[in-house]
């Protein structure tokens, strides 16, 4: 258990409580409930006790654009997982994303090469018009795949918005994933128009993506044509792309209007993807309606977004903080868009773009400010931050460090919301509360909707302890199912085998008793570099074909206030671990995987420890090099095996 602190570092003042979002939406509920709430502890109760009637309310708050209403708002709230949300209703996404249709700035895109470019709300809609007819033109319907190996720029919002306008299913991989990666997710899900950029920039070098693009494309032969947008080069070759067409070339023409198809509410609308820890990664089907009522929530009320509010979130289109930022559309806010390297040209490259931008919520990692403190940046006297109201962290727990320096070097009078959910719901469990004071190493409260609690090994919630993050009741985000799960099996496991009918997460927290939570990382074998959640089955293949490798064991080691990935190999006999072989390891896990798998410390070791039923027990290595008692020894093949990995030198540098 952690020390709770009882003074805050941060309380909203009483004006700043009272122009809130959250607290002109809990008048909302008082004059409609005939309630008296007053604070947020007993809006969240309200919340989860009246589940129906709260996401009824937000319904109407956030003005969700819909052409038919709905009927009923669950069919069984006691069901999960399969409770059904909103029935009868009709929306299109896109529609409700670009409601706002004047000289508003929407997209401001800052990448690496210093080019910016501003798209106003008018200009944002008449570009997805003229995509969308496009698309529509080449046969996508409802249902299609439409996959996106991009860039974070303004192309890539236009295009997830013009096929979703259309009620196509979207799904996207960030250009430094390794051509397996990509074959690994877009592989499963067959999409039938691929929209890349030519290249990306990384610390300042442009890097190609075409001749991954053609690889990949080779491999997927459901692709009918793949759309170049021009980035590292103003008209790329396409001679190597059959089926590429210049992007230009589609926005030929002008659409003057959209025709947003119409859908129910559990449209698939995304398809994310599972870390891969025990084999391909798991692709996640999300419904329309439920991530962007969810999203909403989070935006409006926990990040008290308004439409003149400037946000950024540092972010890459394969992780799910991109497909949360594009919801701020919704709100009409304006989106700045970063791409590169957040250390480019310096590590006080991003404050500057804040200065610049006068942005006024500010989105990134754990990891992040954990290498900004390290650098000496002090943004608070190097730039001008007085616009910035709020600074969100997510990917893995922030320090309590981290916390004092934010309050100390960045800003003294502003929200920090660390914030942390998952790509499995598109959105948070536990979020910021605009309302409420910062405590130190502590997420402000569990997000409205949501009945998340702390459960010990018996299944019992428990408050000032450390357990297991569940959620008991449904909630609308919740994937709709898995790809190629037609008996649900895959989806079950992932969430429902320890608990039935409880929602497990995979992260240990503590549920503090002002209502806090206090996260402790992940309760799996997932790893979580930066920020970013990747698996070893991604890595174990690419290791398969060194042959000097007889086997090998990954796992992630908290590190710094991160985590950093460690791979332990077992060489064949006669052959000696060297420099020479760690640096082709390293290079090819950063050409099939990406840059994000590739490991920190390569550790020779004398054997890997299995299970009876020959699995590799990859958690009880993270224990012992952790310091944990790993229980169970019994079920292991060879549970000396676990001795080499105790006590390594290798691990405290």
């Amino acid at each position: 258990m952690m020390k709770i602190m009882s003074e805050p570092l941060w309380s909203p003042s009483t004006e700043r409580i009272k122009t809130t979002n959250m607290y002109r939406f809990m008048q909302e509920v008082n004059r409609s409930y005939k309630e008296d709430f007053s604070e947020y502890d007993s809006l969240y109760q309200w919340s989860i006790e009246n589940l129906e009637a709260f996401w009824v309310e937000l319904w109407k708050f956030a003005g969700i654009k819909a052409s038919r209403g709905f009927e009923r708002v669950i069919d069984d709230p006691t069901k999960m997982p399969g409770a059904q949300w909103f029935v009868g209703s009709r929306l299109n996404f896109a529609e409700n994303l670009l409601r706002c249709q004047d000289e508003r700035i929407a997209l401001v895109f800052r990448g690496e090469n210093q080019v910016r470019r501003a798209v106003s709300y008018r200009e944002l809609y008449a570009e997805v018009a003229k995509v969308a007819a496009a698309l529509r033109q080449a046969g996508i319907v409802p249902g299609d795949r439409v996959a996106g190996f991009m860039p974070n720029m303004p192309e890539s919002i236009i295009a997830m918005l013009a096929a979703t306008s259309l009620g196509a299913t979207w799904s996207s991989c960030s250009p430094d994933f390794g051509i397996k990666g990509v074959l690994d997710r877009f592989g499963q899900i067959k999409p039938k128009v691929l929209f890349t950029a030519d290249g990306y920039f990384f610390k300042g070098k442009p890097l190609d993506s075409l001749e991954r693009v053609a690889r990949i494309a080779e491999k997927l032969p459901s692709i009918e044509r793949i759309i170049v947008v021009p980035y590292v080069n103003e008209r790329p070759d396409l001679g190597g792309l059959p089926t590429g067409v210049h992007y230009s070339e589609i926005c030929a023409t002008e659409t003057p209007e959209i025709d947003f198809v119409q859908l129910p509410f559990d449209h698939p609308l995304y398809i994310m993807y599972s870390s891969g820890t025990t084999g391909l990664p798991k692709c996640m089907v999300q419904g329309a309606g439920g991530v962007l009522l969810t999203q909403i929530k989070e935006l409006l009320l926990h990040t008290d977004l308004k439409r003149r509010d400037t946000i950024f979130y540092f972010t890459t289109c394969g992780w799910m903080m991109w497909n949360w930022l594009v919801t701020s559309l919704a709100v009409g806010a304006t989106l700045v868009l970063y791409d590169g390297n957040p250390f480019h040209p310096g590590p006080e490259a991003l404050w500057r773009m804040a200065e610049d931008e006068k942005i006024t919520v500010f989105g990134t990692s754990a990891g992040y400010i954990a290498a900004l403190r390290d650098s000496g940046v002090k943004p608070a006297r190097q730039f001008d931050l007085g616009p910035l109201k709020a600074l969100l962290s997510t990917g893995s727990p922030l320090s309590k460090e981290d916390f004092r320096f934010i309050y100390r070097e960045i800003k003294a009078d502003m929200q920090l919301a660390s914030i942390s959910g998952g790509s499995d719901l598109n959105g948070c469990f536990a979020q910021g509360n605009p309302m409420g004071p910062v405590f130190e190493g502590e997420l402000q409260c569990r997000a409205l909707g949501m009945k998340v609690f702390a459960y010990d090994e018996d299944g019992k919630p428990v408050i000032g302890q450390q357990g297991e993050l569940v959620c008991t009741a449904p909630f609308p985000s919740m994937p709709l199912y898995f790809w190629d799960d037609e008996s649900g099996k895959k989806y079950h496991a992932a969430y429902f085998d320890r608990y039935p009918g409880v929602w497990t997460h995979g992260d240990f927290i503590e549920v503090t008793e002002r209502g806090g939570i206090i996260m402790y990382g992940r309760s799996d074998a997932t790893l979580n570099p930066g920020g970013v959640r990747i698996g070893t089955a991604e890595i174990y293949p690419i290791l398969d074909e060194i042959d000097t490798i007889e086997d090998s064991v990954v796992v992630g080691q908290q590190w710094q206030n991160d985590v950093r990935v460690i791979l332990f190999v077992k060489m064949k006999p006669g052959v000696t671990l060297t420099e020479e072989i760690r640096d082709q390891v390293k290079t090819a896990i950063r050409n099939f995987a990406s840059p994000r798998h590739v490991p920190a410390k390569i550790i020779a070791i004398q054997d890997i420890p299995y299970t009876l039923n020959m699995k590799k027990v990859e958690l009880a290595v993270q224990k012992v090099i952790h310091g944990q008692e790993v229980k169970n020894k019994d079920a292991l093949k060879n549970p000396e095996a676990l001795d080499f990995f105790a006590g390594l030198d290798e691990l405290v540098e």
